[in-house]
């Protein structure tokens, strides 16, 4: 009985596991560097604090605070950690420190020292006994001036070593931050004030029904003269401000990782005879770019260089020696002679849309375009940005979850934070009801949201109309474009300048099952002319097959965005090359602009919806009214224009029908290549002039009851 109950106490012994013992252990050091500190500083004092703090003074002299204040560092450092890092001793920064803490303290008892520089360490002043012990070393063997720029150079590598960061990094980052402060001082400087244009007096809502009813049926009829005239200003404010996106956080750098991976490349490509050398590497948020230069082989007695094709085939093997997958492999690099062997980073960092767009980058293109885009950040970590008048046209295509809408977001948010509803408006075009709703209500809109595609083929003959308008424009006006024409109405005092449309489609796969011929021969149309109107176009689909990202289409669309797709086939589909198959999702994506033969790999912007809720508050609170907050359309007339006019494929029913004795809708569908609505438009036509009998229901279809005669009558018509 007493061994078994000696064997429980053993096994219900008291244990912490790393975890506590990082909490615990940060406590500890915290609270003695906290002590530390406040004896040294005389602000405590008792018998233990006091000795030592004498202690500490007479070791490290003045450098006792640093000592103090690295100790509660460490300690909090411990206790704000992730709990599922692993908790281990990085020596390599501690020698780091310890060679920083060495030379500045040596340093300082070379500026405290007098006549008798043993008696000023030990009454703890310079850098103590430690600064006395090194300097006096350093003097005698190397004289006074070496030895302060010996104690330079030593506190430059134990810096490196310290942070993990290259000297070169660590410049790269002083000098951006200092570029940011300056251009943040210059906007302070700039300071907008807004302009309030007066209210105009309400309009009586009229006392009688018939009246009502009768300005109704006109408001219906009349075609909208200008496309500005939908939009009835009140009060006008500023833009935005970019305060409302949060800044996003730093991406962290791994030094000792990447040195790492380094290695196991040069010696996975080496046990496969395949010798290489990596010259570069460009960290990015989601992925690390190592350019690897291909190296020589002897054979036969001649050096000879090994093919790029034999690196490209160790991808996979690759990806098993990393242990990281995918691994992309760019070969070669556009304008370098390398091969780039894409990685995945271990730790992902978020792109935020405000990062991208305070950078240089974004703001030299946002200076000469209002539709300069924020699409997020390469493999080097660099802000990307194009131009959309200058695309002029964008195309993006993705698999389900892959950060398609997430970019269609980014595209909006960036677009309303830098235009004014006099200067932009939108038409969303969003069948599955979810990623575009919220937007409904702001000044920018023409109407509300489509969620219905029944009215998509008539909002686009809209635009199509538009279009026609403002050609009719510039050629009254003598211009060539948007740019000009604005110009020129500019200096006119009873002159409106008209504002760019963008067009944007969430899903193009439902369009184009509704209604396939309509839709492509609208999209292609206007991509063919619109550009110089100020019409633009921008298109996602999580379906780029060929059925929907047709020939013509994405002939159109030269500028093209493909996120994670399902298969290279897909791939090829959109960007006319593989690739997209091997992303990452959550954003990853592949950017093909329109001047560049090869894609570009990049980590889209990323905006939450808490940070579009605010934006759209900004806009419904700024006074700007619209039709957008009404039912009406200005294409609604189109519509029903539309539905009363005849089918132009009718006549091609008809001629089909009188060879058959019972027709369906979708067999009009199947023999016309068309969609079925309008398939079943067509035979509704057919009932109503008495060509065909009504549906018998079971599917039998309908019966034919035109004869010969009158198909010959029809013929002859």
């Amino acid at each position: 009985m007493g061994r078994k109950a000696s064997r429980r106490r053993i096994d219900a012994s008291f244990k912490l596991d790393d975890a506590l013992q990082q909490d615990v252990l940060g406590v500890v050091l915290a609270a003695l560097g906290a002590i530390t500190l406040l004896s040294l500083l005389s602000v405590t004092h008792g018998a233990v604090s006091d000795w030592w703090a004498d202690l500490l003074r007479r070791i490290f002299g003045w450098g006792s605070l640093v000592v103090a204040g690295l100790v509660i560092i460490v300690g909090i450092s411990l206790l704000v950690r992730h709990r599922d890092e692993k908790w281990e001793v990085q020596w390599l920064r501690v020698i780091g420190l310890e060679l920083v803490l060495g030379a500045t303290l040596a340093l300082l008892h070379l500026i405290a020292s007098n006549t008798d520089p043993l008696s000023t360490a030990e009454a703890g002043r310079g850098g103590g006994l430690v600064g006395w012990a090194v300097s006096t070393v350093l003097l005698d063997a190397v004289g006074a001036p070496a030895t302060v720029l010996l104690m330079g150079v030593l506190g430059v590598v134990g810096a490196v070593w310290a942070l993990d960061v290259s000297i070169r990094r660590a410049g790269n980052r002083v000098a951006t931050s200092i570029a940011k402060f300056a251009e943040r001082m210059e906007e302070a400087s700039e300071v907008v004030e807004p302009v309030l244009v007066p209210e105009p007096e309400p309009v009586p809502a009229p006392t009688d029904t018939k009246q009502a009813a009768a300005r109704q049926s006109s408001r219906k009829s009349s075609r909208p003269s200008h496309t500005t005239s939908t939009a009835k200003v009140t009060t006008k404010q500023g833009l935005p401000p970019l305060e409302l996106l949060d800044p996003g956080s730093p991406q962290r750098f791994q030094e000792a990782e990447l040195r790492e991976r380094v290695r196991m490349i040069e010696e996975t490509l080496m046990s496969f005879d395949v010798p290489v050398k990596v010259v570069s590497v460009n960290q990015g948020p989601t992925i690390t770019q190592f350019g690897v230069e291909p190296g020589y082989v002897e054979r036969a007695g001649k050096k000879r260089k090994i093919r790029v094709n034999k690196i490209t085939r160790l991808a996979d093997d690759l990806a098993l020696a990393l242990a990281a997958a995918p691994v992309r492999i760019e070969a070669p690099v556009p304008g370098q002679s390398v091969v780039g062997i894409e990685v995945p980073n271990s730790d992902i960092s978020v792109v935020s849309l405000r990062g991208v767009m305070e950078s240089a980058q974004f703001r030299q293109i946002g200076r000469k375009s209002k539709l300069a885009l924020a699409l997020g950040r390469d493999v080097a970590g660099e802000a990307i940005a194009a131009d959309l008048t200058k695309m002029p046209h964008l195309l993006i295509a993705g698999a389900t979850g892959s950060g398609k809408s997430v970019c269609v977001n980014a595209i909006i948010a960036t677009l309303l934070l830098r235009n004014t509803p006099q200067e932009l408006k939108l038409m969303l075009v969003d069948p599955k009801r979810v990623e575009l709703t919220n937007y409904n209500g702001i000044p920018h809109l023409f109407a509300p949201v489509i969620v219905e595609t029944d009215e998509v083929v008539g909002a686009l003959h809209w635009a199509q109309r538009e279009m026609d308008r403002r050609y009719e424009s510039f050629a009254d006006a003598r211009a060539r474009n948007i740019e000009t024409y604005n110009n020129k109405i500019g200096r006119r005092e009873d002159g409106e300048p008209l504002p760019h449309v963008i067009v944007i489609i969430d899903e193009l796969a439902d369009l184009m099952m509704a209604s396939p011929d309509e839709v492509e021969r609208l999209i292609c149309r206007l991509a063919q002319m619109a550009r110089a109107t100020g019409i633009h176009l921008v298109i996602a689909t999580q379906r780029p097959s060929v059925d929907v990202v047709t020939g013509l289409i994405k002939a159109n669309f030269p500028a093209r965005i493909s996120f994670a797709v399902t298969s290279g086939t897909d791939s090829r589909v959109v960007l006319d090359t593989v690739g997209a198959e091997k992303l990452l999702g959550e954003g990853d994506m592949l950017f093909l602009p329109p001047d560049a033969s090869a894609p570009k790999r990049l980590q889209g912007s990323y905006v939450s919806d808490h940070e579009l809720s605010k934006l759209t508050a900004f806009w419904h609170g700024t006074g700007w009214e619209t039709i957008a907050t009404s039912s009406l359309a200005p294409w609604a007339g189109i519509i029903e224009e539309l539905d009363e006019e005849p089918d132009d494929m009718l006549d091609q029913a008809i001629e089909l029908i009188g060879q058959h004795e019972r027709v369906s809708t979708s067999f009009l569908q199947r023999r016309l290549h068309i969609g079925y609505p309008r398939a079943a438009r067509l035979t509704d036509e057919l009932e109503e002039i008495g060509l065909v009998g009504p549906d018998e229901g079971g599917g039998q279809g309908r019966e034919v009851l035109m004869s010969d005669d009158e198909d010959d009558e029809f013929d002859e018509v």
